[in-house]
């Protein structure tokens, strides 16, 4: 007889066993997340976002000190190199260029010889002139003596009294001849001196405008050539309105106040001058005042037309507390330092007042020789041990950014 087929397993079982193997595949991650979580401990970040562990070793940072030192107020602006003096030398008479004394670029002084323009029709003018003041000059000297003559004649009844006055209006007519004479030689020789052009400014020369050989006029439109002063000169800036009140203060005071010109890049210094005057109208279109500095240009580093980036200095702050700019941190709420003490950090809130370059004016908060950490605060909370080392850059680089007034 054949043994009994066994009944088949219900879809009810199986479903049971597979939600059995779910739950406790849910329980152990659990338990294992958990367990990682209580062997971690607990993390608290610190006001600059950071997180550390307790119990952890010293977090390496790097710390600078503050110190005591003097900080400038500065304004900024964009400004463009103008020569004080520019001349555009053209010729005063007409005739050939003959010589060019100069070179391109050359630096002149006042008074040195440029050019020369063929100087023999002016010669030739001014022997003729002189001729004809010979010649009337006799004429002059004939109607004196006819003159003094008709006196002693008149004296004796000799001549009508008519006589004497007809030659004495010839006498003058023949002084005013003269004097004719005389300023066409005046004229005659001031063309030949109009022939050496002379440098009427020192500065530097551009490029040749008129070659030797052509021939110029005095009616030209066009010069021969242009001269800039170069040392000193000058440098024509912009600041905005608002800063307007501040300089003229300074001014009112007395002040001369120290202007510094920048590259375009605001990283090499290139002149140091004095701000001379104030233009007398504020641009409505841009809300800003133009400005004129003098400098000195020894070098010739300055060069006309040439951007630059002007830093005036409205105040110079002295014996205030000072530290890098690396060393302040933000958050939404406030402004704020990590001091080092006992070689642990403490938050310390600070006001800020001048920054300048790479250093701020620190006006509460800091006194000179408070340690402060300048790199590793995102590891750092209230009361982390620490492991110090200085910062070897030896303070701040220079002033390469333009300051702002607080």
């Amino acid at each position: 007889m054949a043994p009994a087929a066994k009944p088949p397993k219900s879809p009810s079982s199986s479903r049971a066993w597979l939600w059995l193997l779910v739950v406790v595949v849910i329980a152990a991650a659990g338990w294992y997340i958990r367990s990682k979580s209580v062997a971690a401990g607990p993390a608290t970040k610190s006001p600059g976002g950071g997180a550390s562990k307790k119990g952890g070793g010293p977090v390496p940072v790097v710390a600078a000190t503050a110190h005591r030192g003097d900080i400038g107020v500065f304004i900024t602006g964009l400004g463009s190199v103008t020569p004080i003096y520019t001349v555009t030398i053209k010729s005063r008479v007409d005739g050939q260029l003959m010589d060019v004394h100069y070179s391109e670029g050359n630096i002149v002084q006042k008074g040195d010889l440029l050019l020369e323009i063929d100087p023999r029709p002016y010669q030739v003018q001014l022997e003729q002139a002189e001729g004809q003041m010979v010649r009337d000059q006799a004429n002059l000297e004939n109607a004196r003596v006819d003159l003094a003559r008709y006196q002693k004649l008149l004296a004796q009844d000799a001549i009508p009294e008519q006589q004497l006055a007809t030659q004495k209006a010839m006498v003058t007519q023949d002084e005013g001849i003269v004097k004719t004479d005389q300023a066409a030689i005046n004229n005659a020789k001031l063309n030949l001196v109009y022939c050496k052009i002379t440098a009427p400014i020192s500065g530097r020369i551009g490029l040749r405008l008129v070659d030797p050989g052509n021939i110029v006029h005095a009616s030209d439109t066009n010069g021969l050539l242009v001269i800039t002063q170069v040392d000193p000169i000058s440098v024509i800036f912009t600041v905005a309105e608002d800063d307007l009140p501040a300089v003229l203060r300074t001014i009112a005071g007395g002040q001369h106040l120290r202007a510094e010109a920048w590259d375009r890049d605001n990283q090499n210094k290139i002149g140091v001058g004095t701000l001379s005057t104030v233009d007398n109208q504020i641009d409505p279109t841009t809300g800003s005042l133009r400005l004129r500095a003098n400098f000195d240009n020894k070098g010739h580093q300055l060069f006309a037309n040439q951007f630059v980036n002007v830093r005036l200095l409205l105040q110079q702050k002295s014996g205030v507390t000072l530290v890098p700019n690396a060393v302040i941190q933000r958050s939404a709420t406030s402004t704020y330092v990590f001091l080092v003490k006992d070689k642990a950090v403490t938050v310390r809130p600070v006001i800020l007042g001048t920054t300048e370059g790479n250093e701020t004016e620190v006006k509460s908060g800091v006194v000179p020789g408070d340690i402060l950490v300048m790199t590793g605060v995102d590891k750092l909370e209230e009361g982390s041990k620490v492991d110090v080392k200085f910062d070897q850059t030896g303070g701040p680089s220079g002033s390469k950014s333009g300051g702002r007034k607080k």
